[in-house]
């Protein structure tokens, strides 16, 4: 399902105008763009298949394209009106001084296609730890925002404050626990590829790690490409973990095989299943995303038996090396959590991720507000209440 498409829109003082954008259009723009991420991709709005969409893109004096996003809408029950939802974006001028340049005209439009409130996700980065630092500070309710951070982005900092200024509201705020309101994780983990080599990445691993990509290899551990036909395994593994690990992501298995159809259809390769194949048996099944100069690894899943011979760790290494010869510059390891406390259960795997020697990035996360009026301020504050009781 689509939203009705609207005509392209001025905003009051014609800096720019935003128009729907066509998938082709849109991908050629995110071409231009190394690090967007594949939440922003056409593609994405057939895997949210419970969400309409639609493409947007923001229009100079000269017609020149200088910004797009994908807006997916949820409607808010027993309404007209829609949440506005821009996943890990917009793809838009972050640095430059007029936020309100397009910003502005990005309310407006939102505005006249139902929404009553709006979640975007910036792509400033706010602070970076480095995995010696926070090894060296794990301890009894310990948490990675108790560490002095390896570097701090005065970007992130600045587009924070414009945000704040505009009303814009964190999610989950900015104190302990921050990011727990996110869609997207706040907290995420980062090996850089570029300017390395091989070596080096092995280099950076610490001795477990290394030591259990030794025992894999020695133990017979083959790293596969799948394809369709093994996601049912897949989807199966990652029950066991779920139980395993104490989580639940409630994706079902036809999730899975429509993002896998639809990723890859816009461009071949661009989500893979990787496998750990031990004696002609799967045993762990990761999933990896390319798009741009980044490869993601998205979700992980491994079997209960056999984990002695080290089939995540050599599926990792695995997808490193891969990720490092399609030229990507940074393998995102995705979400991590907050906690530097070893007897905290989620602890794991953080220490896991440390393992590889990268980098704990702190995003600027997501950010909410009313898209403007009394009625749509009203329905906003309804909207929290309504998620509070559920």
């Amino acid at each position: 399902m689509s939203m009705l498409l609207l005509p392209g829109n001025r905003s009051r003082d014609q800096e720019t105008v935003v128009r729907p954008l066509g998938a082709a259009e849109h991908r050629a723009f995110l071409a231009t763009r190394p690090t967007t991420s594949f939440l922003q991709f056409p593609s994405w709005a057939a895997v949210k298949d419970q969400w309409s969409s639609e493409m947007i893109g923001w229009h100079g004096a000269e017609g020149e394209l200088e910004g797009a996003a994908l807006v997916l809408y949820r409607q808010f029950p027993g309404t007209r009106k829609y949440f506005a939802y821009l996943p890990e974006g917009p793809v838009a001028d972050w640095a430059g001084p007029g936020i309100d340049r397009w910003l502005r005209p990005l309310m407006a439009h939102l505005r006249r296609a139902g929404a009553f409130a709006v979640r975007i996700g910036p792509a400033p980065a706010f602070r970076v730890w480095e995995a010696a630092r926070l090894k060296a500070s794990t301890g009894p309710g310990q948490r990675v925002a108790d560490v002095l951070a390896s570097e701090v982005d005065p970007l992130g900092t600045v587009v924070a404050e414009r945000l704040r200024a505009r009303g814009w509201r964190r999610c989950g705020g900015d104190g302990e626990g921050g990011g727990d309101g996110d869609a997207q994780p706040r907290y995420v983990f980062h090996v850089p590829l570029a300017g390395r080599t091989p070596d080096d990445l092995w280099a950076g691993l610490n001795q477990e790690w290394r030591r259990n990509v030794r025992k894999a290899r020695k133990a017979g551990v083959e790293v596969v490409t799948g394809d369709a036909s093994d996601l049912p395994a897949f989807h199966r593994l990652l029950r066991i973990t779920e139980e395993r690990d104490g989580f639940r992501l409630g994706r079902s298995l036809a999730y899975y095989q429509r993002q896998y159809a639809v990723l890859n259809a816009e461009r071949p390769g661009r989500m893979r299943l990787c496998l750990a194949v031990h004696r002609g048996e799967i045993l762990a099944a990761h999933t990896m995303i390319l798009a741009g100069r980044r490869v993601w690894y998205q979700t992980g899943a491994s079997a209960d038996h056999r984990r002695e011979v080290r089939p995540s760790n050599a599926l990792q290494w695995q997808m490193m090396l891969d990720s490092h010869a399609m030229g990507a510059h940074v393998y995102d390891m995705r979400g991590v959590p907050s906690t530097l406390d070893p007897e905290d259960r989620s602890f794991g795997l953080l220490r896991w991720k440390l393992g590889t020697g990268g980098r704990l990035v702190e995003t600027l996360g997501e950010w909410e507000t009313s898209v403007g009026g009394a009625a749509n301020n009203t329905l906003y504050r309804a909207f929290h209440a309504y998620l509070a009781r559920r």
